[in-house]
Formats: structure tokens, sequence, C-alpha cells
């Protein structure tokens, strides 16, 4: 099919003797070497001078608007191949919407607030910056990042608003975030408490459940004996007059034993949790009376060395109201700790979140350190001052807690241990490997902590400052959403489903320097909030706006208060989240009235309803990411997702279906890739492999999608130089008029396009890259354009039939490179000019998809026998060359024997039949079943279209040439009718 080299244009006036120069032989400038490396590097520099995106803006407008909304990449080093896969894909998607006829806007963004960037700051130039200079430095760095990476997407092909991106930190970004932070208060949502939070040690700050990952953690396990206050108490527990023994003797003391992993959690118990519906036993064993849940009794007495009987049984709710002291009770005196003396009791109280499952049944309740725990004693009536919180923000104990003081929890968990053993409060310990929370940044080990923060609420309650209250829970809200949000795949719904009906409340505070504020003042006595919050937020909001985050920074609180209420009230040094960030982004990108990129939307992706994007796309991962605080936000602001579809991918693995890491040495960096194959080859690999897993990548992949371009480049390559003396203003032949099988050829690119564009529809790329590849090696080069050759080489320049070949070529020439450009757009928009001529220089992504005429199904289903047959033969020819009997198979002449309707369709061909074999003659003959004999040819070869026939040498002048070849250089022309 492309083994031809281009030569100079077709001469039918030329010498006998120089037959070649008698063909119409391909001639194309479309090189055949991509050269991606080189060349690519031009097609990007084109895009940004003539800027590209805005030209494709006003050659939209007015058209339906397509908005896929850019999850914000981090400002955070350089792009890794993770990054060029998602890139990669919303370019397909927006290109893919742009040539459908949308205006396919795409204004790129980035993440730039948070703690990675505090955290390189800090290892640049240490740990005691002040607020304002890391706020100076952090915005200096997130700007050299984003230079950086902005270079590496565009020279992938991304297209897009890249003069123009939104960035979290621009000031009218920060500054609508605090407004949309106001209307989430307004509608109710926002609340303090003092509530424990995952706590990062290393990041100083507490995270959100989207900031946590789980890996094994090697921990100390412990059973630690709690001793019964009241003798008598646990006795009419469990229906006894006295205990044997009692302690009022001096006999065995009473222990409830708990079991937990969390050695350093001890110091801050302050109550004990049992089930109502458990059954409890009383253990009579020699260290005490032990009171352990009765289906863990063995279990228990097993693992502390000790033999033990049952001597009374209780269900759970009759254990209410006990109370047990401190395991280091007698340790130190009230005077000596303070108040954290361990000379405290621990009330048992009831609780649902207790099993029997393992342990002792029994769950000691350090309510600073727990949800669970911390509910529990709360709504026993245990008041917020008196939760003990020895724990320090960088994990270390407070200076004056007994034993403890002054170290970091885990290198205190020996010592806790060795002193419950010489209190004999130490039944077992061993040590387990068990999955723990880490910090997803640090990958270190976090807690829960108790730290008063700001929440958005997911349930029922108050929230301050609310003026137009919500009319469902955001819970409810959130679950309704996601039943009116489209998903791909569509297991992603059932995934955020279930973040969303099980997830906490949303702190969304942090202690850090760089990020938007919370703009509050709190009353330093009751800790309220100034009476004048909400006018507060608007002048926060005004003057971020016109200074940024470091002017609000700046300001006193006298300036916002006036000296008098200045001096009762303190400024919060908090600041919002990252994930209220990059989840409110929405409300000052999308077209909002208040956001800096509304002339961006001039046909309105904010509506009545609120902004909307036609689709959010992002890693798997994002289901509790921005996937999750955005649909949060857009609940909580407009009672619904800001979203009408969720898109996510896999993650990119390497060959083996590994996770990427330095230490494995499997990393593929797409800069190496784009500077070694091209970003064609980064694009394809991206558009030929099932996002919705993880997608593999390693050379030898990478060099398979290089075989498969160079496939489709030469088909697009041969089409192209078989159109170049083509002008479709004079040349082109009515479809009608056609041969037919080149309105075949047209019926199945219609159809294919038909399917190509469903399968975009539905953001599905693979589909797409492997029918195109079927159609160039199938449907064209293995049948159609081996047809057409002969054709296209041997007739009249001007003929009917050969310009109506170009027609046909010329328009799937035109589809397919619509087709192929959401995915390889360098090498479409490297064809286009020679497609389209010198006049027409524009970009292929000013134009839409070809606009076939519906496929004739009757013709589609008549081919597809006639390529069945065709097959068959194809198969008996190749039989025959193997004994040497034939050559090229246009050394074969055919005779098929088929059955009523085969035979009436073969001889529909007419003479045209053995064009469509390639034959030098075919002839059909009536018979039951389908049978096809070869035998080689005794007619003369003709030396200029290399067809054997009777009539080589017929004209005296042109003894080597055949009827046909006479007739097409000096008569009228052969007639062709299908073929």
């Amino acid at each position: 099919m492309t083994d031809s080299k281009p030569t100079q244009a077709p001469k039918t006036d030329a010498p006998a003797s120089d037959l070649r120069a008698t063909l119409n032989l391909p001639d194309t400038p479309f090189p055949m070497r991509g050269d991606l490396p080189k060349r690519e590097p031009a097609w990007v520099q084109d895009w940004n001078s003539q800027d590209l995106y805005l030209k494709l803006r006003e050659a939209r407008k007015g058209a339906p608007l397509f908005v896929l909304h850019d999850g914000p990449p981090y400002a955070n080093g350089k792009l890794h191949i993770g990054h060029a896969l998602n890139k990669v894909l919303k370019d397909m998607i927006v290109k893919s919407r742009q040539l459908g006829g949308f205006d396919a806007q795409y204004i790129p963004g980035w993440d730039c607030h948070g703690l990675p960037i505090e955290n390189a700051i800090e290892k640049l130039h240490g740990r005691n910056l002040g607020r304002d200079a890391m706020q100076a430095k952090s915005r200096a760095y997130a700007t050299e990042q984003i230079e950086q990476q902005r270079e590496d997407f565009k020279r992938l092909g991304v297209l897009g608003d890249w003069e123009r991106p939104y960035r979290t930190m621009d000031p009218a970004n920060e500054a609508g975030q605090i407004r949309a932070f106001k209307r989430v208060i307004e509608r109710g949502f926002v609340y303090r408490g003092l509530k424990p939070v995952y706590w990062c040690f290393d990041c100083g700050s507490s995270l959100a459940e989207f900031e946590i990952e789980y890996a094994d953690k090697q921990s100390d396990t412990l059973d630690v004996a709690f001793e019964a206050d009241d003798a008598a108490a646990l006795a009419r527990a469990f229906g006894l007059t006295t205990l044997p023994e009692s302690l009022a003797s001096g006999g065995k003391k009473a222990f409830a034993v708990i079991w937990t992993t969390t050695a350093w959690t001890i110091p801050a118990n302050q109550a004990l949790n049992a089930h109502p519906e458990l059954d409890y036993a009383l253990v009579d064993t020699p260290r005490g009376l032990l009171l352990l849940a009765q289906s863990l009794v063995d279990k228990c007495l097993e693992r502390f060395g000790l033999t033990g009987e049952v001597i009374a049984t209780a269900k759970g709710e009759a254990l209410r109201g006990l109370v047990f002291r401190h395991p280091l009770h007698d340790t130190v005196s009230a005077e000596e700790g303070g108040k954290y003396s361990y000379q405290r009791k621990s009330p048992l109280y009831l609780a649902d979140y207790v099993t029997a499952s393992d342990g002792t049944g029994i769950v000691h309740s350090a309510p600073a350190y727990g949800v669970d725990d911390f509910n529990s004693c709360v709504a026993h009536g245990l008041k917020y001052d008196d939760i003990l919180n020895p724990v320090q923000g960088n994990g270390v104990y407070a200076d004056e807690l007994p034993f403890f003081g002054g170290q970091h929890i885990w290198k205190a968990v020996p010592r806790i241990l060795e002193v419950l053993a010489q209190s004999d409060r130490l039944f077992a310990t061993q040590k387990i490997t068990h999955s723990y929370p880490h910090c997803w940044r640090h990958k270190t080990p976090v807690i829960y902590r108790a730290a008063a923060q700001w929440f958005v609420r997911m349930d029922e309650g108050e929230g301050v400052f609310t003026q137009d209250k919500a009319p469902k829970t955001l819970r409810q809200l959130a679950l309704e959403a996601i039943d009116h949000t489209a998903f791909y795949p569509e297991s992603g719904r059932a995934r955020l489903r279930d973040m969303i009906a099980n997830r906490p409340d949303w702190c969304i505070s942090r202690q850090r320097s760089w990020g938007v504020p919370v703009p509050f003042f709190l009353h330093k006595d009751s800790g309220e909030l100034h009476p004048r919050t909400m006018a507060i937020l608007d002048q926060a909001a005004d003057i971020v706006e016109r200074g940024g985050i470091e002017a609000w920074s700046r300001v006193t609180p006298e300036e916002i208060l006036g000296a008098e209420d200045a001096v009762h009230y303190t400024k919060s040094t908090d600041i919002l989240e990252v994930w209220f960030d990059s989840g409110s982004t929405f409300w000052h990108v999308l077209g909002h009235r208040t956001g800096s990129h509304a002339k961006n939307y001039p046909n309105g992706a904010c509506h009545a309803e609120g902004p909307e994007a036609d689709l959010y796309l992002e890693g798997h991962d994002q289901h509790r990411g921005w996937f999750h605080s955005s649909l949060l936000l857009g609940c909580a602001i407009y009672g619904r997702a800001p979203y009408k579809g969720l898109l996510t991918h896999g993650f990119a693995t390497d060959g083996q279906g590994r996770k990427m890491s330095k230490s494995l040495g499997n990393t593929v960096e797409p800069q190496s890739v784009t500077s070694k194959l091209g970003a064609e080859i980064v694009r394809l690999w991206v558009a030929a492999t099932d996002y919705s897993g993880d997608l593999n990548i390693d050379d030898k992949i990478l060099a398979r999608v290089v075989d498969a371009y160079r496939r489709v480049r030469n088909t697009l390559r041969f089409l192209l130089a078989n159109v170049s003396d083509f002008n479709p203003a004079t040349d082109a032949v009515p479809l009608a008029e056609m041969l037919e099988i080149d309105r075949w050829a047209l019926a199945r690119a219609g159809e294919l396009q038909a399917d190509i564009l469903r399968h975009y529809d539905a953001y599905e790329f693979h589909p797409v890259v492997g029918k195109l590849q079927v159609f160039c090696s199938e449907d064209l080069g293995a049948f159609y354009l081996d047809v057409l050759k002969d054709r296209l080489y041997t007739t009249a320049p001007k003929s009917l039939a050969r310009r109506s070949a170009q027609t046909a070529l010329w328009q799937i020439s035109h589809a397919m490179l619509r087709w192929m450009a959401p995915f390889l757009s360098f090498t479409a928009e490297e064809a286009w000019p020679v497609l389209a001529g010198s006049a027409n220089r524009g970009s292929i992504f000013m134009e839409t998809y070809w606009p076939f005429t519906s496929p004739d199904e009757a013709l589609l289903a008549k081919w597809a026998r006639i390529r069945a047959i065709r097959e068959l033969a194809n198969k008996e020819i190749e039989a025959v060359r193997g004994t040497g009997a034939v050559g090229a198979s246009l050394q074969a002449t055919l005779a098929i024997t088929a059955g009523p309707d085969d035979a009436a369709l073969l001889r529909s061909l007419g003479e045209d039949l053995k064009f469509v074999t390639i034959t030098s003659a075919a002839t059909v003959v009536d018979g039951e079943h389908l049978a096809i004999t070869v035998t080689p040819s005794t007619a003369p070869k003709c030396e200029r279209c290399w067809h054997y026939r009777e009539d080589v040498g017929a004209h005296g002048d042109h003894p080597t040439l055949c009827g046909r070849c006479v007739s097409n250089l000096h008569g009228d022309g052969e007639a062709r009718h299908i073929a």
C-alpha cells in the first residue's frame, strides 16, 4: 500500500519507453518519517504565537458551551507521567468536543497554597520564618513551579488558555474563596468545635479525611487493669451480695481489663466503655477478679498467662455507672501531677461501638484522641474544658505530665509499658503489625487529636451566623447530587456515595501560614465571634482582592474593629485547608460574577443556579479529594454538585503493573519520552490504553506505540499523496456518479465515524484508536487501497474512474484527520495544510467532523460479503503461490463456484471482479457451495499495469502494453463501473 515512492507529477504524454512516467504515482510533501521531537516544538510555538486558543473561541462564538473544569495540579515539582496522563486525557476530551462543534473551553489551573510548598520553603530557608516571609517566599516559589510545569504541559500539545490560567493564589481567587466561605456560613453549615481530628506532627496541623492513607505500622498491644473504685457496686452489678474475699477484708482486688494498641493514650484516659447488650463475666484469677467479655474469657486468660473461674455474669447494661481508677492512680499525688494527676476516676459508660471481636470487650476512652471516645464522653456530660489533651502539636507530651512529660509519644511507649508493669497494672503486651492511618504527604503515622477547629457540618445542627439555612443536611444534599451525576466509569458512583454516607464533619481550618485566611475575630474571654463577622468577611475579601492574602496578614484588629473593640478580640491566624481552595474553584473560575475569569465564559457557565461544569476529570483517588470537596461545597452553596459528570482514570504504572518509584528505578519521565520519541507517542499511549484501570508504561510498551503510530502515519501519507493533484472545487464527483466501491468506502467511513463519535461522547478513547488502526490496516490497507492502486495509478489522471477514487480518498482524509486530531494533534495539524491547501492556513481544530451522509446499509452488507469471499480467494492464491505456480496475485486466474445468491452478487461486479480480487481474470461458475480454483495465467504481462492479458501487444505502436493501458494513455480510457 505504501511502498510506492513519491516521484514527479504524472505525464501521459511521455515516450512509450518511459512507462513509469505515464503512471499517476503518489506525491506529497508530507514526509514518511515523523521526526516528532524536532518538528513538534515548532507547532507549539506556532500555536502560542497566533494565540490559537482565542482564535478557537472566536470560531465557536455562539456555539453550545462545553466546559471541562481543570482539577488543579499542585504547583510543586516537575511533571511526572501521571501529570501527562491526566492533562492529555483532558486535552483529548476538549478537542473532541471542539471538533464536535462545541465552544469547548479549557482554562488550566494550579493549586498554589498549602503545606507542601511551606515544607519546601522550610527546607530552603529554615523552620523559623515569620508569616510575612513564609507567604512571600511561598508565592515566589509557586510562581516558579507553575512556569516550569506550564511549558511542559504545552510541549505535550495541550491546548488551553495558558496565558490566562487560574491560580488559587491569584488575589481575585483568594477573595472569591472567602466569599464562598461566607456563603457556606450563611447556609448554616459552619461551626466551631472541639473534636478529635487527624493530626500530623510533621505538618503541625490537622488533616482532612482526604489527606489520609493507610500503611502498615508496628505497635505494642497492651492489656491494662483499671481497679474498681467501689467493690460493693461491682458486686451488685453482678447480682452478688459481696465479692469473694472482699476488698474490705483485704482480699483480692477487682479490675476491669482493657486492650489497646495505642499505649500513648493511657495517660489521657478518662473513662471506660462497655456494650449494653454484651454478656460480661467476673473471673476469679490469682491476680484478682477480672471484668471481661464472657466470650473472650478463655482468650484473655491465655494471653495473660492465668487460670481462672467465672463466678458471675451480667449484661453490659448492668455495669452502667460503675467507677474505676486510672491504672496509675497510686503513683503520683494530685499535688504532684496537677491537672494531669493520675489520681482520677474512670467511669464506665455504655457505647454501641464496643465489640467482642477482639481485646477484652471493654474499651478505654481518651476523649482527646478518638472520635468514638470523644462522642461517648461528651454525651455522658464531660465538658470540653475538662478533656485532657497532654499531647502537643509536635507529638511531645506536655512537660507537666508525670513520668512522660517532654517525651515524644512514639518514643515514650516503652516507658509507659515499664511504669504500668511497675504499678502491677500491665497484664500482657506484644508487638503487632496492623494497618494504620498515615499522612499522605509525609508518609508518617498520624493520630486523632482534639483541637478547636472550624468544621462544615454534615448532619443536623446549628451553624454560626446562619442567614439562609439550607432545606436539607449537607449529607442529604450531597447524596442526592450523586444520583444526578454521570460517572465514567459507573463504578465511581458507589465509591463516592460510600465516602459521603460515612464521612464525619469536615474540618476546614489549618494552623499554617500559606493559605487563604479564616478572617475571624474571637472574643478573648468567651471565644465568641465578633457580631460583625459577616460584614468583616466582605471587608476581608475586598482587602485580599486588592492585595492578596498578604494584605490581610498585615491588617491589625484596630483597623477592622476599631480601638475600643480590638482590645477584647483576637485575630484568628488559621487558614482554610487546601481542599477548600481547590474545591471552591468553581465559584470564581466558572464564570461567577465575582470571579476573575467570568469574561472567559461569555455563554454562561454560570447561570441562575450557579456555576456548573460539564465534566471534572482526575485520578480515582480524587473521589476522596477534589471531587469530594467540590461536591460538598457545591451542595453547601447551591444545593447541587458543580459538575454534570465525573471521570476517573487509573495511575501510571510500570510494564509489570508496579507503582513507579525512584528506588525501583522504574519511573518514566514524560520529558524524556517527548525528547526521544515525541509527545505524540505519549498522547497515543494515553489514548490507546484503557484508562479505567491503571496504565502500564515502559520502553517495550512505548516501542509498540511507536509501531502503531507509524502505521497510521503511513496510511495518512498514502491518502495525502494520492489526492495531491485533486481540486475538490473542480474535480469532485457527485456521490451518485461515483464507482460503487468508492461509495462503499464512504459508507464504511461514515459508519466508522458514527461509531467513533459515540465513543467520544462517552469519553472513550482506546476503542477509537483500536478501530482507527483496524480501519487503516484492514478496511483501507488490506482491501480498499489495495484494490484502488490500479485505478489510481493506471487510469487517465482526469478520468471519472480516478476522480471518483480521489473524491472518496479526499473525504476519508478529511474525516480521518478529525478522528485522530484529539490524540494525534501534532500529526493532524501537520497534515492539515497539505490536505486543505495553502489557501487554508488555519488549524484542524477550527473544523468540525466531516458531514457524511447516512451510511447505505445495503451497500455495506453487500461489500461485507464480497470481502469475505475475497478473503477466501486470497487464501487459495497464497496456497498456490506456496507451490511456486504463481508469483503475484495478478498472475492468477480465478474460477469462483458459488450458490445462487453469491453468484448473483459476484456477477453484479461484471468485469471489475478481477480488480476486486486483484487478479488478471475472474469468472463465476454456478454451483451449490462456494469453491475457488486458482490457475496460472497463460497470457502475456503488460509492462505498464502488470496485468496478464491476451491483448498485450495488440496495438502495433505499443507492443508491450495491454489494450486497457493503450486506451487509458491514448484513447477514451477504460470504462470502470464498480471498482
